[in-house]
C-alpha cells in the first residue's frame, strides 16, 4: 500500500499561514507553531482594539469640543444639557468636526443653543 502523506496540502497551509505573518519579528515570522499562536493573538488584540477605538474616538470629540467651547467661556456638559433642550439633532461627532473645520458655523450654533 502507498503512504499517503499531505506534503503538498501541508506546504500550501503553512504557507498561508506565514504570508499573513509578514513583518512579525523573530520566529513568530517562520516557524510554523509560533506563527499559528501569533496570529491567533494578533486577532485577539484586533478585536479588542475595535472596541477601544469607539470609545478613544468618542473621548477625542468631547476633548475638542469642550477645548472650542472654553474659548466661548461655556463648559461642555452645560452646552450638551443645552442642546439637548432645544432638540438641536448634532451629534459630538458632527460638532467636533465643524468646530475645527468651520469656526463660524460652530459660533452660529452656540449662539443658537444659548439664545
Amino acid at each position: 500500500m502507498v503512504r499517503v502523506k499531505n506534503g503538498q496540502q501541508r506546504a500550501k497551509k503553512h504557507a498561508k499561514y506565514l504570508a499573513k505573518a509578514k513583518g512579525f519579528r523573530l520566529g513568530r515570522k517562520n516557524v510554523y507553531k509560533q506563527v499559528r499562536s501569533a496570529l491567533v493573538k494578533q486577532g485577539q488584540h484586533a478585536y479588542v482594539s475595535r472596541r477601544l477605538k469607539k470609545r478613544d474616538f468618542r473621548r477625542l470629540w468631547i476633548e475638542r469640543l469642550s477645548a472650542a467651547l472654553r474659548t466661548k467661556g461655556l463648559k461642555y456638559s452645560r452646552f450638551v444639557n443645552m442642546l439637548e433642550q432645544k432638540d438641536v439633532l448634532l451629534n459630538r461627532k458632527v460638532l467636533s468636526n465643524i468646530s475645527l473645520a468651520f469656526p463660524k458655523v460652530f459660533d452660529a450654533v452656540c449662539d443658537e443653543v444659548l439664545k
